[in-house]
């Protein structure tokens, strides 16, 4: 057997892995293979890191500028396009590698944990925020893009290429899985997009400093050490004061003082009150304001309870802040009301805030109310009861998740427990600002084997507002109107379903689950009429 060509000190595999444990520069990394393993796992928290903040930078412009699948898709492409660029620029660095991946490291965990902060308080003061928001997807795509290249350079002493390969896309897809899983699953529910910013953040700067600190002493990287550590305490001091930074942006949004808010798995929920106002958003949305919310919530319930004979079981889908209940109570024949609403933090808000229960009066701690938490979709997908009067108050179709609540799908379900001699009635958004989505919910539910009657009313907040009723047959014309409310009279009943040549009928697809026709119509006009 021929012999290997070894030198004195060591054989020919040995003395390989120490050439190649070299920078360019001559610059040796430690030899252990602790110091192997510690880079292996830094590829799992770097690909971590990184999908949660291309995470975060969607949900976040999904939450602000709506159409989630557009903003998903966009962000997504942006993010995966500056990383591409990022890997191709790795192969202009010549030397000093692990310099470089520091540094790299330090720059991600302040670009990436800041963003949500930065994007949520950009967002309010910013007439350009989608400049500001693609630059800093642009600029955390690109640096994340170097990291992989780097770590594959600085581990090529280490394994062959195969092993090197196989080892570092291994963790770097685990650490994907991983992201993925945590994100809905724990991070949005229990932290916050603002908290979880700065934790995946301190991460990053933790394997900056992991890696400083395994190096020998004559390579201590000192001005680097102190760059990891005062980005760590700008990250720690981020996530200690991070709903505060949250309350801000939001008062600097909203304009008005902000008394209440919460981050929940489905949405953010805040309260605003100034002096005898008080608002509701939802993801920045507005859903009422106490000043006029009685116009909205009488002309939603009354004229549809008004038009059955004997309205005994009443179903409400949405309507968590229980406005609308408390317009049904108000009928003497109204026996027992279901109310499914998905987010379990609103209806217990409204059902324990004082202040909140004065302006429902107590309408969900009715004893003729049940409470359901769930999706509606699914849940009426499941129901197997029949309803005198279904009172449908979804929020808007501004993404897919709630324009599935719109679809001819949907309104089968609901034509199914309706009961003979039922009116249903739905929301369904301004036929003057956007008379598509509006005439498209109705061809909609009429494609779904309903007549439908819309009217619309005039809400100070809103502006006209529309709202369609429903029903097997012929939607009876007249209607009860219960004495003693503030808008609603027999007289103001029957001026609701005239519509001037502004918001006329036109011919509108139907929205279904395949193409949600709605979502789109509906972010055109309101983005036309908003400018």
């Amino acid at each position: 057997m021929a012999e290997s060509p070894v030198g004195e000190n060591g054989t020919a595999s040995e003395k390989r892995s120490t050439a190649l444990s070299e920078t360019d520069s001559g610059e040796r990394y430690p030899k252990g293979s602790a110091f192997a393993g510690a880079l292996l796992v830094s590829v799992f928290v770097v690909a971590t890191c990184g999908l949660i903040y291309e995470l975060l930078a969607s949900t976040i412009a999904s939450y602000l500028l709506g159409d989630s699948v557009t903003q998903f898709s966009t962000v997504i492409g942006t993010y995966l396009f500056a990383m591409g660029i990022g890997s191709w620029c790795s192969r202009y660095v010549k030397r000093d590698e692990l310099r470089l991946f520091v540094r790299v490291e330090i720059l991600i965990a302040l670009l990436g944990g800041w963003s949500a902060a930065a994007l949520f308080t950009l967002f309010p003061v910013l007439d350009h925020f989608r400049v500001a928001l693609y630059a800093l997807v642009l600029a955390i795509g690109f640096f994340v893009g170097l990291e992989i290249p780097l770590l594959m350079r600085i581990l090529r002493g280490r394994f062959d290429f195969s092993e090197t390969v196989s080892n570092v896309l291994t963790f770097d897809y685990v650490g994907a899985l991983a992201a993925s899983l945590l994100f809905p699953l724990v991070l949005m529910p229990w932290l916050g997009m603002i908290r979880t910013g700065f934790l995946f953040g301190l991460l990053n700067v933790a394997v900056a400093l992991a890696v400083l600190f395994m190096l020998p002493a004559k390579r201590a990287m000192l001005a680097e050490k102190i760059a990891g550590i005062v980005a760590a305490m700008l990250l720690l001091g981020g996530f200690v004061v991070a709903e505060r930074l949250q309350r801000w942006a939001e008062v600097a949004g909203y304009g008005e003082p902000v008394i209440y808010a919460l981050s929940t798995p489905f949405q953010r929920i805040v309260l605003t009150r100034s002096g005898d106002d008080l608002r509701l958003f939802l993801n920045g949305n507005l859903q009422f304001s106490s000043r006029d919310e009685y116009r909205y919530h009488e002309a939603l319930v009354h004229p549809a309870i008004g038009r059955v004979a004997h309205p005994r079981d009443v179903l409400i889908l949405g309507g968590g802040d229980g406005l609308a209940a408390r317009e049904v109570l108000k009928h003497p024949d109204v026996r027992h009301i279901t109310l499914v609403d998905l987010d379990p933090e609103m209806t217990k808000l409204f059902s324990q805030s004082d202040m909140l229960v004065a302006l429902n009066r107590g309408s969900l701690s009715d004893s003729r109310l049940r409470v359901i938490n769930a999706d509606g979709f699914r849940w009426l997908r499941e129901a197997r009861g029949r309803y005198d009067a279904i009172i449908v108050d979804f929020p808007d179709p501004t993404d897919f998740s709630v324009g599935k609540l719109y679809t001819e799908s949907f309104y089968r379900e609901l034509s199914r427990v309706l009961a003979p001699g039922g009116v249903a009635v739905v929301q369904s958004t301004s036929p003057l600002v956007a008379p598509g989505a509006f005439w498209t919910v109705a061809a909609t539910i009429e494609a779904a084997g309903l007549s439908t009657k819309p009217y619309h009313a005039y809400v100070p907040s809103f502006g006209e507002w529309g709202f369609i009723l429903a029903a097997h047959g012929a939607v009876p014309q007249q209607a009860r109107i219960l004495p003693g409310a503030r808008f609603l009279s027999a007289e103001t009943a029957e001026r609701l379903f005239d519509f001037p040549p502004d918001m006329a009928r036109r011919p509108m697809p139907v929205n279904r689950l395949d193409n949600q026709a709605l979502v789109r119509e509906f972010a055109a006009e309101w983005a036309r009429y908003e400018g």
